[in-house]
């Protein structure tokens, strides 16, 4: 049978039993799988039971399951299909979701996986249970066909990915790799080949103590006393006038750093948390964040670093760390007292991607989204995701999914027929990337 016949048979079978599909979509959305990071309430942290169920449905389908723990009580499955390394294949997809948020804002019940015009409903329909259900579908209708593929296939359903991907972490450390991955993420039908790398950085200011009664000391010329108090050295302001600089720095890689796939100014540097007060705790944090009678002498920022699919991670460090040395030396206190930098805060690092177009598991999606009738557009991935820790492991990575709204929102629904068009179409790329016996 030719791989174009195949891909017909298997399309035909996903379109007699689509109802199988929507179904499990239907049955992972009711199950409430918030990351506990987010939110803790065992009712909506149910993750655990979530893979339970999902595990049922691989071993129907021959699968060689397995769960291991990278969180406590926040397992990680996966599934197998044996088969060569050289043509290997892993279809990946997180389980954990964003919080509700205000459930009196949503027009349906959030894990109700209601279905009103072609649209299911729920929290985690498009981000994305749906992909991963497409990935299983897709597998099951070329079982269900009687195909056997010839190189190994293995879906990875991951925990926290909303949360930094130590799922997806835990899986490459234990070196559970193959030579391809799929992230099934919501693309809206566009092949994303490429993912900027993105860091958790924080810079910490040193001042000095003093009471804020004698403020004055520190920013108005006095007269020379031995009464006088020393000045203090408010971290705060500092930081305030780092954030600015960092401002500027944005601004510059926006101008002159590009990639084709990707806006204009994706290389993004967010001040997401900034913390100010008396004294350095153990945890990296101000011991003190209640006083205004004292002049701070800790600031602490961190900031959400974006930058290209095509730069290294260690050179982008160096550039940052250079900035803020040299940004240092325009302040007298601080060329005496530099700013600490730290990579990595809460474990977070994703590696970029960057797959080369003209490789042969887009070539494939391409050419089943043209059997279907549809153009096909090759964009950057604009956020993050597990694709970057496959990447960073060496897995060559493609994201791409289905379509719909309201992801990390009010209302979030997966459009059925994106959903069953990118069934089809990963079953091509299947079939063609492991090829059959």
């Amino acid at each position: 049978m030719s791989g174009s016949d195949a891909w017909r048979q298997v399309s035909a079978r996903l379109d007699a039993e689509q109802d199988w599909l929507v179904d499990l979509v239907q049955s992972l959305v009711r199950i409430p799988t918030v990351n506990p990071k987010f939110q803790a309430d065992p009712e909506i942290n149910r993750e655990a039971e979530h893979q339970a169920h999902l595990e049922s449905v691989l071993k129907e389908l021959d699968f060689a399951t397995e769960q291991s723990l990278p969180l406590p009580d926040r397992p990680n499955l996966t599934g197998r299909w044996d088969g060569s390394a050289e043509r290997s294949l892993i279809l990946c997809g997180h389980v954990d979701v964003v919080p509700v948020g205000e459930t009196a804002l949503w027009s349906v019940d959030p894990f109700g996986a209601e279905i009103r015009d072609d649209r299911l409903y729920g929290r985690g329909a498009l981000d994305m249970k749906g992909g991963l259900a497409a990935c299983i579908a897709a597998a099951r209708a070329i079982r269900a066909e009687g195909i056997r593929l010839d190189g190994r296939l293995d879906v990875h359903a991951v925990v926290d990915e909303e949360a930094g991907g130590l799922g997806a972490m835990d899986l490459v450390k234990k070196g559970v790799l193959s030579q391809a991955a799929l992230i099934a993420e919501p693309t809206w039908g566009v092949i994303n080949p490429s993912e900027g790398g993105l860091e958790w950085v924080r810079v910490t200011i040193r001042g000095k103590n003093a009471h804020a009664g004698w403020r004055y000391n520190s920013i108005y010329p006095q007269v020379p006393s031995n009464k006088r108090p020393e000045p203090g050295i408010n971290a705060i302001e500092l930081g305030a006038r780092f954030i600015e600089a960092v401002r500027e720095l944005e601004r510059e890689w926006g101008m002159r750093k590009y990639h084709p796939q990707l806006p204009p100014g994706i290389t993004t540097i967010n001040p997401g948390v900034m913390l100010g007060g008396a004294g350095l705790g153990p945890d990296g944090r101000p011991l003190v964040t209640t006083n205004p009678a004292i002049i701070p002498d800790v600031c602490v920022m961190e900031f959400d670093l974006k930058f290209l699919p095509d730069e290294k991670a260690e050179v982008v460090r160096a550039e940052f760390e250079g900035f803020v040395h040299h940004w240092a030396q325009t302040n007298a206190w601080l060329r005496d007292n530099p700013p600490k930098v730290e990579w990595e805060v809460g474990g977070l690092h994703f590696p970029p991607v960057d797959t080369p177009t003209d490789h042969p598991l887009i070539g494939s999606l391409i050419a089943h989204r043209t059997e279907l009738g549809r153009t096909t557009d090759i964009e950057g991935f604009v956020a993050v995701s597990d694709a970057a820790h496959y990447a960073g492991a060496g897995t060559t990575c493609v994201i791409y999914g289905p379509g719909g709204d309201g992801f990390h929102g009010i209302d979030e629904y997966i459009e059925l027929p994106s959903l069953q068009e990118s069934a089809k179409v990963i079953a091509g790329a299947i079939l063609d990337w492991c090829g059959t016996r």
